[in-house]
């Protein structure tokens, strides 16, 4: 039998033999663990994507080795959650300070080029009526 890629949906059999867990437990724990939200077909069989098996993993851990209580390990995944939440809004707005100020750059980079050719015409400008001035100066004489 082949084995399936890493991003592919697993079944509540092969998720239950991956992280060690009794098939009835996961089913449980679907049940306290919001986050946990497996694909139901129908005929109600359950298929996890990994970031369910991840999420699954997780509550193991806590629940196992790290000796949570179902809520204690609740609290624990909202509050990695939120900060997880947090981190992707700072890093948006990260994201988007950037591109702004690079756009800006670009936008004062355009200017300072353009300023720089209207002083180089004005700079031509006055030499020309220099020379305009010294001309009409010189048929005067």
């Amino acid at each position: 039998m082949t084995e399936k890629s890493v991003g592919a949906y697993k079944t509540i059999s092969e998720v239950s033999k991956l992280i060690d867990v009794a098939s009835h437990v996961l089913r449980f724990w679907e049940t306290k663990f919001s986050s946990v939200k497996p694909l139901k077909r129908s005929g109600g069989r359950r298929y996890y994507n990994s970031e369910d098996i991840e999420v699954l993993s997780k509550i193991r851990s806590l629940l196992y080795n790290e000796g949570y209580t179902i809520k204690g390990a609740q609290k624990v995944l909202r509050s990695s959650k939120r900060a997880g939440v947090e981190k992707q809004i700072s890093s948006n707005l990260t994201e988007d300070s950037s591109r702004q100020l690079a756009k800006n750059s670009q936008n004062i980079s355009k200017q300072s080029d353009s300023m720089q050719t209207d002083l180089s015409i004005l700079k031509l400008l006055r030499d020309s009526e220099e020379r305009l001035d010294s001309f009409i100066s010189g048929l005067a004489k």
